[in-house]
This record gives C-alpha cells, structure tokens and sequence, in this order.
C-alpha cells in the first residue's frame, strides 16, 4: 500500500469513528491532516467526500426505516412527516452554509480554532448533562416540524470546526426536550441529506482539482470511514442505553487542551 493510499484509509477510520460520535469529525480531520500533511484545497475535498461513507452506515444501519419511509411517503403521514421533520431540519445549515462557508474555511479551518472549539463544546456537554431533562418526545415519529427546525438551528453551529454536527444535533435536542435515544437517532437520520449534499456541492465545487487518478485514493477513504462508521455507530446505539455522555466531554476538553499545548511549545508545527 503506498502512502497516499495509507493517509486515505486513516483519515477514513478517523472520519468513521468520529462521524456520529459528539467530537467533531472535521476538527479531528484538520488536525489529522495537519500531522500527516495533508492539508491543501484537495484534501478539504477529500475530507468532505468520505463523510459520504460515513452517512451510507446509517442508510445500511437503519434501511428497513428508510425503506419504509420510501414506501409510504405518498400515503403515510407518519412517513410524510418523517420526510418534512429532515427538510426543516437540513435548511439552516444548508442556507447558512451556502452564505459562509467560504469565510469559515478560510478563517476557522485550524488547529487553535478547532482546539477551542472542542474545549467550549465539551463544557457544554457537561452542563447539559447535569440540568434535570424535562423529555417530551420518547418517539422520533412523535417530533413536530418546530422540535425538527431547533434540531436544525442547533446544527447550525456545527459549521464552526470542532464544534461537531452530532453533538450540535444530539445536546440541541435534548435541551429542546428530545430524548437521548431521540436526539440520537434523529441525528443520525439528518447526517443522511446534511452529508449527502456537503459533498455533493464539495464534488462539484472543486471539481478541477480533481482526476481519475483520484478514484482509488476516495475509494480507499470512502470504503474505511463505511466501515468504521457502521461499527462505531452499533457501538454508540447500545453505549446510550446505559450512559450519557460526559465522557465525550471530558475527552474534548483534554484533547483541546493538548492541542493548545503541544501548539505553544511547539511540540506539535500545527498549521496556522
């Protein structure tokens, strides 16, 4: 295996263990293409076309639900909802993203940025976990459009790096009065049409950076982050049942912390 076939596949092991998990994908990314110097406008595209691989472990994970979906969504209003819940959802992130995007990678796509972000995002976690939840939806059937457009809302700041879409998604939706399984759950089903259309528009975008040449290397980090993202989202739907997560909390908070500190002694040249 050569080298460029190397960083494919661990980059896309990074991006499926931390895809769906509240730790910010893109902040672990960055940072890992900082080490393994990786880091140009290609890879900013390569990192936002294995985030497909990730999403088709939640379509594989959940394809009864979605099927079923499919089925009913001219006849089933319990479908037809399902349907309105993720487009209301998907439309701030998709707007703002649209308006910002550029400034935000061009400022904000770096080490400190992203390490602060990790710090501030755990404290929230932590805070979040010690108010008393006051849970009104137990079902993702039973969300309204307004529960989907505050889980949207609440997405929003996940374009900020280091923040994390599935944890923005997951602790919006609990404050907003989702369950813990809830909010999971109707994260992971919003990854679907967010992921989907970031890289798609990504694809497009960049399209004259790109050549056959490139197929294998997205292939590798496609078929990786798959992969990985199905076993770490097996592994998070049971870890839920029994645990909040402060421990992702805690795990930012020292991870940012480490990332400053190896930034100011210059342990680590983080790219600034």
């Amino acid at each position: 295996m050569s080298d460029s076939y190397l960083i494919a596949c661990i980059l896309g092991v990074v991006e499926g263990l931390t895809e769906f998990l509240p730790i910010s994908s893109t902040g672990h990314l960055i940072l890992a293409g900082d080490l393994l110097g990786f880091h140009d406008e290609k890879a900013k595209v390569f990192e936002i076309a294995i985030q497909t691989g990730a999403m088709l472990a939640i379509v594989w994970e959940y394809r009864r639900r979605f099927l079923g979906v499919a089925m009913g969504a001219f006849s089933d209003p319990v479908a037809q909802r399902f349907i309105l819940n993720l487009i209301v959802a998907f439309m701030p992130a998709a707007v703002l993203g649209l308006a910002f995007g550029g400034l935000i990678k061009r400022h904000l796509f770096f080490a400190v940025p992203v390490a602060l972000a990790f710090i501030i995002g755990g404290v929230i976690i932590l805070w979040v976990e010690r108010r008393e939840q006051k849970v009104r939806v137990d079902s993702v059937d039973d969300m309204t459009w307004q529960d989907a457009l505050k889980v949207g809302i609440a997405q929003t700041f996940a374009l900020i790096p280091g923040t994390s879409r599935s944890g923005a998604t997951i602790i919006g939706g609990m404050l907003f009065g989702l369950s813990r399984k809830v909010a999971t759950e109707f994260s992971f089903f919003l990854a679907v049409p967010t992921l989907v259309a970031a890289g798609a528009y990504s694809l497009v975008k960049n399209r004259a950076l790109l050549n056959s040449a490139d197929i294998g290397f997205f292939a590798a980090g496609f078929v990786t982050a798959f992969i990985s993202a199905f076993i770490c989202v097996r592994w998070l739907l049971r870890y839920i049942a029994t645990h909040d997560f402060s421990v992702f909390a805690w795990y930012r908070i020292a991870f940012g912390l480490l990332v400053l500190a190896t930034g100011y002694t210059g342990a680590v040249r983080w790219v600034v």
